[in-house]
């Protein structure tokens, strides 16, 4: 059996990330860039008005002054407009700013009186002007190799005339479950079986991992059967086989993994829940081989498969995204693994959420982070800890 930090390590060294594509800006949401990519054009491009009103030269302005109205710039080709002492232009929000002016009268400030204005307020130099620049510098990063892109950075990217951006790979994978006592949703349940959630809840987590899932396979306890299922699912970048990891006679995932020249790297990790996790490679595709356990399943899957994943893709950032949070009630690990305790982060305070046990369904839904406790430790209520997020 192996830490969590040693099976993390290891994992991470046998997985490469994938080749780099082009997409359009449209499906670039949630992808990671394979380039640092700066600014070619500064924003704003040139200066603006922030405001519907007057362009005029700040030093003539003072309140009571009269002003003439010498043209209109609205928002859209420049007019090459020039503003003098005394004089002022019509413009609008967005509106290049005309040669002259350094300052922005709002109408609501002002008296219009046919072709003049009376300023009603002093007015100092760079009121509502949006300065060449003032937000982005032209050379400046934008996105980072490795960042993810989220919806924001879209839109900047846009800004910047770009149609598309250059991302790591895209990956795929198949879900094999196993177990004669799974029965599909939609069929009757007899007699000592169970449902299979498991495929559901990894193909979930895959795509809220952008991971392409090719196919999702049960498979009885019959060698020849998983056998088959295997050969199929390893022409993926990612296997994920959930069951048959433990050591009992049923559990038949490593002679079979092996069967088709599978290297097994990692078979039991000191972590609970999730001890019988098992990661190998066959050929390119990394094989994760999860307890049957759901809970199990969705830790396993969260601190090794996701990491794993996220590399392949190109993030530079592995982790799951962790806050700091107030203990709502004493937590305590008596056992010699690590252990994920899974709770709800709200307004700042973790609490635990039902038994905390690797069936616990029902606990995990209500749940939205986990805490990790090492072995042999105490934890009071009040304490800071640090919470990881996952929805």
């Amino acid at each position: 059996m192996v830490s969590e930090a040693e099976a993390r390590s290891r994992i991470l060294e046998k997985v490469g990330p994938l080749h780099e594509r082009t997409v359009p800006l449209s499906l670039a949401l949630g992808r990671f860039s394979a380039r640092d990519v700066v600014a070619p054009v500064p924003l704003p491009a040139f200066d603006n008005s922030a405001m519907d009103g007057y362009a005029v030269v700040a030093s003539s302005c003072r309140k009571g002054e009269r002003l003439r109205v010498i043209g209109e710039q609205p928002a859209g080709p420049d007019r090459q407009l020039h503003v003098s002492t005394g004089e002022a232009v019509r413009i609008f929000t967005g509106a290049p700013v005309p040669g002259g002016a350094d300052a922005i009268v709002m109408q609501e400030d002002v008296i219009r009186e046919g072709d003049q204005i009376v300023v009603n307020i002093d007015v100092d130099t760079g009121d509502f002007v949006r300065s060449r620049g003032c937000d982005l510098a032209e050379g400046q990063k934008i996105l980072a190799k490795g960042e993810s892109i989220g919806v924001a950075t879209i839109a900047l990217l846009a800004s910047q005339g770009f149609p598309d951006v250059i991302v790591g790979g895209e990956a795929d994978a198949a879900i094999i479950s196993t177990g004669d006592e799974l029965v599909q949703s939609g069929e009757r349940i007899g007699p000592g079986q169970i449902y299979d959630s498991n495929s559901l809840l990894l193909n979930a987590l895959l795509r809220r991992c952008s991971v392409t899932v090719t196919s999702a396979e049960h498979c009885r306890d019959e060698r020849e059967s998983l056998i088959e299922a295997i050969t199929h699912g390893i022409e993926n970048h990612i296997l994920i086989i959930t069951g048959g990891v433990s050591v009992g006679e049923h559990d038949l995932v490593q002679t079979a993994l092996r069967s088709v020249g599978a290297r097994i790297e990692i078979w039991r990790v000191a972590i609970k829940p999730g001890k019988p996790f098992l990661f190998g490679c066959v050929g390119k595709c990394a094989v994760f081989g999860l307890p049957g356990n759901p809970v199990s399943a969705f830790v396993t899957f969260l601190q090794f498969v996701r990491p794993a994943i996220l590399k392949m893709m190109g993030a530079s950032n592995l982790d799951l995204p962790e806050l700091s949070a107030k203990l709502a009630v004493d937590v305590m690990n008596d056992g010699e693994r690590v252990h994920y305790v899974r709770g709800r982060l709200d307004h700042g305070k973790f609490t635990p959420v039902g038994r905390q046990e690797s069936h616990a369904l029902f606990g995990l839904s209500r749940s939205n982070a986990l805490v990790r406790v090492a072995a042999r430790t105490s934890l009071e209520a009040g304490e800071t800890v640090d919470v990881q997020v996952w929805d």
